[in-house]
């Protein structure tokens, strides 16, 4: 069964690169294209499409605005395009399903298209209402910091890789580590640097899953394979990446009640 797409976009040369790019994708089928973002809201409770590649900025109504009108239960997952990065990275850490920087590199598009593809599949559990619930909330007040508000919990990161930015999802990380300004994300024997709290990641990682070792690292409680007491009170981590954190005295024992109360 083909994917059903709608293409929404003020500006027709972008739609039409976006319908050149899918015209490669032989199981997807563009029901539709839209101008804006009124139109789009009665597109798409009209057509129910499977994907909605949606523009951030148009005049009158913005992509946000049309999430928030169709409603998170009701939305079709969605790639958001936009010019300006500073419009997706931190709604787009816990809520979108994918989205494309213009202008659109053709890797980026293969990769969002294929990510889209998995979602599809398997839609039907309702995490996507959970996660464009959680971007909406967030898109409706000024963005959060650690000082006024606790942010939701996060699945996905986005992280600048040289020129780009990639995901990174939460179930990957074995631990963060404090470097100055920035932490350092260990995710499947790779590191991404991400300007961000310590406090602040701890405030939206999950805490029955990750757990705070010391002021300047948090650890996968999963990831742990070894935990040894020092002579001067405090524990030395063993993970399965093979990295050996400290832990320090009162974190150390909250780590192991945790561990204990699993086994």
């Amino acid at each position: 069964m083909p994917i059903r797409a709608l293409v929404v976009d003020d500006e027709p040369l972008a739609r039409q690169g976006i319908r050149a790019r899918l015209s490669q994708a032989t199981d997807v089928e563009i029901v539709g294209e839209c101008e804006s973002g009124r139109e789009a809201i009665a597109v798409i409770r009209r057509l129910t499409p499977d994907l909605v590649f949606l523009d951030v900025q148009m005049p009158g109504l913005d992509g946000f605005g049309v999430v928030r009108e169709v409603g998170a239960s009701q939305m079709p997952p969605v790639i958001f395009v936009t010019a300006h990065e500073r419009h997706a990275v931190r709604a787009f850490e816990v809520a979108a399903l994918d989205y494309l920087l213009k202008p659109i590199d053709d890797d980026r598009f293969s990769e969002a298209v294929e990510r889209a593809r998995r979602q599809i599949a398997d839609r039907r559990d309702g995490t996507l209402a959970r996660r464009l619930a959680s971007v909406l909330a967030e898109c409706a007040a000024p963005l959060p910091d650690d000082r006024r508000a606790t942010p939701a919990r996060t699945d996905r990161w986005s992280v600048k890789a040289g020129a780009r930015v990639v995901f990174v999802d939460t179930d990957d990380i074995d631990w963060v580590g404090a470097e100055g300004d920035y932490v350092r994300l260990h995710a499947r024997d790779k590191s991404y640097l991400l300007r961000a709290t310590m406090s602040g990641m701890e405030a939206r990682l999950d805490s029955g899953a990750f757990v705070r070792i010391h002021r300047s690292a948090i650890v996968r409680t999963e990831r742990i394979r070894e935990m040894r007491r020092l002579p001067n009170g405090e524990y030395l981590l063993r993970l399965a990446d093979g990295s050996q954190l400290r832990a320090s005295r009162t974190h150390g024992e909250r780590v192991r009640e945790l561990i204990d109360r699993r086994r």
